[in-house]
């Protein structure tokens, strides 16, 4: 994914703009398309502020459909392969491709007693965990209430986001300088 510097990113007509950074929030071009009159960016943390404060100040319908354009963690689609190219990737490293019968039983389960629980898959930064800490977030955020969760879960798309714009960009980006 890597190849385009925050200086071409600023350059880029808004339709390039759009093509090139609509999938840093899963199937959800419209983060992009709310951030792309903030430009210039001074940084690509700046770019990440910026796309994150689009979600922020998303009404809830849009947060709930940002939600539901993420796969399931292990789930049908990804085992299929039927998810976007950088969640194929991001799963295949966490190992999710290669579970045992017994693991993928326990992620079909949780996926499916989560998204019972709360009406959207369950969201986390794959790359941050062990496939020992996917479980326990999981198991721990069942007990979560609705609106924990919401905010948990876009926070931790936020942070997927700022993952996929350090390989966009090869500019590192605190997690600190999050909103």
């Amino acid at each position: 994914m890597a190849g385009n510097t925050l200086a071409q990113i600023n350059a880029m007509t808004h339709d390039e703009f759009i093509a090139t950074l609509g999938g840093i929030f899963e199937h959800s071009p419209w983060v992009a398309e709310g951030a792309v009159g903030a430009r210039p960016f001074g940084s690509s943390a700046e770019l990440h502020r910026a796309m994150a404060a689009v979600v922020a100040a998303a009404p809830e319908t849009d947060k709930l459909a940002l939600l539901g354009a993420h796969p399931e963690l292990a789930g049908a689609d990804a085992r299929k392969k039927l998810i976007s190219e950088d969640s194929i990737g991001e799963q295949e490293r966490a190992g999710l491709d290669a579970l045992s019968e017994r693991q993928q039983g326990e992620f079909d389960r949780m996926n499916g007693q989560y998204r019972e629980r709360f009406g959207f898959p369950f969201i986390v930064a794959v790359r941050n965990y062990t496939m020992t800490g996917i479980l326990e977030a999981f198991r721990a955020r069942l007990g979560n209430s609705r609106e924990e969760e919401l905010a948990t879960a876009l926070s931790e798309i936020c942070e997927i986001a700022r993952i996929r714009l350090e390989e966009l960009t090869g500019e590192q980006i605190a997690r600190a300088e999050q909103p």
